[in-house]
């Protein structure tokens, strides 16, 4: 992998065949993506799938190559379903060689380049219904996000089997719109209405080492929000019509906080609009400053991260507050029975923390991301790998679901596929490139972020180093780095991030009680280590009680449970309906129980109080009298394992009395 030349010793994430992922929990699911998700997804993709929204996907790629005859089905973006599998599948032939999982994907590969175009241009949905659309509504038609997860899996698949021929595919469309777009007089100016593209092309620098992609990725991201602003120009060219409103004339153009261009992205201060297309945006941005190390571009995303990290974000390190426009909307408007919280979003938020962990590794950056993997990101997929959820609220009243119109969206049921269908297959690839998320390093320094067990080998201080990580989370705080083995000598440095979560962390080398220095919530061990040498952590897991911001309204009155890096939420199941009606005493006692309804893992048990109602034959809706209260044995459960179950109501939030 090629590095520009400018970049300071930022810290890199290990090559993913290097580590191999041997914990408990973690590798549970790496197994349901190899052996079930990417099985059933390519089942999904081929409509095979009784009872599920149809993809039409591979049939789309298949009428665009010839192969078929027939109109295009699904939305103007259909195509990144198919791209972010074979990204998964990439990552998974890294991990694991499976001949007849390569050939299958190798058999698409051919499909795509029968269905690219002599100019490059790859797209089915413009291909097949528009021809003559290309690339003149970019801010709605996302030609360009598009294109970046073609790229992104094209990486992928380069990295997991050596293969080029998909990164051929993906190089001469990335080459197509870099002909089109950009400063020069003959070029548009323009950049994508779903931000994508910008985080690809840097990964497309980083194995060609050509120059001329991560300059392509510093345009779009410079020119975003500048004046005149493009977007409002395209829609005057084609006569203020929009793709979603056709032959409708509009009187105001979309808002361009939607798409973060309402100014230039260095000068953006609050997160908002599209919650994914942000934190893609942004990680794009931190990928840049790894690359050039601009610094108003940092100071940006600090202040980006400080917002949404703050102000915006739900406890389950979840985004996106409102289902109008999956956005974000203000400060502390965080309704637990609306919220969007869209799966792809937490996706985007590891990636946001894990290039600000490259620029400067600090305990709060791994803080979200292992909040966000072990609670929004798994809870969107269901334990059997074919149930998925896109949208991942803090409460669900399934009447609600059913009867209000505002709170459709909600699903109290995770589904079999989606119409649209961006959240499973960017679960899947996100969840088997895993280890790509447990370090970084630099020359000298190993970073733990997540402690998910592995082994992992690696370069540090000119020494050939195998590590191993063990690691009992979430279900007990017991850790240790190992140093397997290490050829020559020479001091380099174990760093260990100590999770928020941990009030009290206790460190021992060989059995020796350790005082590390820490800096930036990470602890730091240098020494010349020898083979054997070991540092084991064990982390405080006592549940504990969460309380949000006092702006916070929704939240008034209400705490929320947590042990270890887990958010833990209350279901219909186990505690009856209405969950409304209970609350938890300040000074019950949280005691730590095993469920075997979910596998034998850790629940949490308090004595709970019950509003009841005063006579079952008369209920009227108002009246004078308090409720009778009751003392019920109330259970909470891991948040991501919600709804694997009965279904029925669930909350993460319950009053306080």
């Amino acid at each position: 992998m090629r590095i520009s030349n400018h970049q300071p010793d930022f810290s890199r994430p290990i090559d993913l065949k290097n580590v191999r992922i041997t914990d408990h929990y973690w590798q549970a699911y790496v197994n349901l993506v190899n052996n079930t998700i990417l099985p059933y997804q390519w089942e999904a993709l081929n409509d095979n799938v009784s009872e599920a929204e149809p993809s039409h996907c591979i049939r789309n790629f298949r009428i665009t190559a010839g192969l078929e005859e027939g109109e295009y089905s699904g939305f103007f973006f259909q195509d990144t379903d198919l791209y972010k599998w074979l990204e998964a599948v990439g990552f998974s032939l890294a991990n694991k060689p499976d001949e007849k999982l390569e050939q299958l994907a190798d058999e698409v590969i051919d499909l795509l380049a029968l269905a690219q175009q002599e100019d490059g241009y790859l797209n089915t949905y413009f291909t097949i219904k528009e021809p003559q659309g290309r690339w003149t509504n970019l801010m709605d038609c996302h030609e360009m996000y598009s294109a970046g997860h073609l790229i992104e899996a094209a990486v992928a698949y380069y990295q997991g089997t050596s293969k080029t021929k998909l990164l051929d595919i993906a190089r001469r469309l990335a080459d197509h719109i870099d002909r089109l777009f950009g400063p020069e007089e003959h070029q548009i100016r323009g950049y994508d209405g779903h931000q994508e593209i910008e985080l690809a092309l840097v990964k497309l620098y980083e194995v060609t080492g050509e120059q001329r992609y991560l300059d392509f990725a510093s345009f779009l991201i410079n020119e975003r929000g500048q004046e005149p602003n493009f977007f409002h120009a395209e829609w005057e060219a084609r006569g203020r019509i929009s793709h979603w409103n056709p032959g409708v004339v509009q009187t105001r153009p979309q808002l361009l906080e939607y798409l973060q261009a309402h100014k230039p992205v260095r000068e953006q201060e609050v997160a908002v609009g599209h919650a994914v297309r942000a934190v893609y945006m942004y990680s794009a941005m931190a990928d840049l400053v790894i690359h050039n190390a601009d610094p108003d571009l940092l100071e940006a995303c600090r202040r980006l991260w400080s917002n949404m990290v703050n102000k915006q974000m739900y406890v389950t390190g979840s985004i996106g507050s409102t289902h109008h426009g999956e956005a974000f909307t203000f400060d502390y408007d965080l309704p637990n029975d609306t919220n969007y919280s869209e799966t792809c979003a937490s996706i985007g938020m590891i990636f946001f923390a894990r290039r600000m962990l490259q620029l400067e590794p600090k305990g709060e950056y791994g803080d979200i991301m292992e909040r966000a993997f072990y609670n929004t990101v798994t809870a969107g997929i269901g334990l059997d790998g074919k149930h998925y959820f896109y949208v991942n609220p803090m409460e669900v009243w399934p009447a609600a679901s059913k009867g209000n119109p505002g709170k459709h969206h909600i699903k109290a049921v995770r589904q079999k596929w989606y119409g649209c269908a961006c959240c499973p297959p960017n679960a899947a690839r996100l969840l088997i490139s895993a280890g790509q998320y447990v370090y970084t390093a630099n020359s000298d320094t190993l970073y733990t972020h997540l402690y998910i067990g592995n082994e992992t080998e690696i370069a540090l201080s000119g020494r050939n180093v195998l590590v191993r990580l063990e690691s009992g989370l979430p279900w007990n705080g017991n850790a240790s780095l190992q140093v397997v083995s290490a050829e020559g000598s020479g001091s380099f440095t174990l760093a260990m991030r100590i999770p928020s979560w941990s009030s009290e962390t206790i460190f021992h080398i060989n059995g020796v009680p350790q005082q590390p220095i820490i800096r930036d919530g990470y602890a730091y061990f240098t020494n010349d280590w020898s083979s054997g040498d070991s540092i084991a952590v064990q982390f405080d897991m006592t549940p504990r009680r969460i309380y949000a911001h006092p702006q916070v309204r929704a939240n008034a009155g209400r705490v929320a449970l947590q042990r270890g890096p887990l958010v833990y939420c209350f279901e219909e199941t186990d505690n009856a309906s209405p969950l409304s009606s209970l609350a938890l005493p300040k000074n019950a006692e949280l005691k730590c129980v095993q469920d075997p309804t979910l596998g034998g893992i850790v629940a949490i048990e308090v004595e709970g109080i019950r509003a009841e109602d005063l006579d079952e034959m008369y209920t009227p809706l108002y009246r004078s009298a308090p409720p009778i209260l009751t003392t019920p044995r109330l259970r909470a459960v891991p948040y991501t394992l919600w709804g694997n179950r009965e279904h029925g109501e669930m909350q993460v939030w319950i009053r306080e009395s």
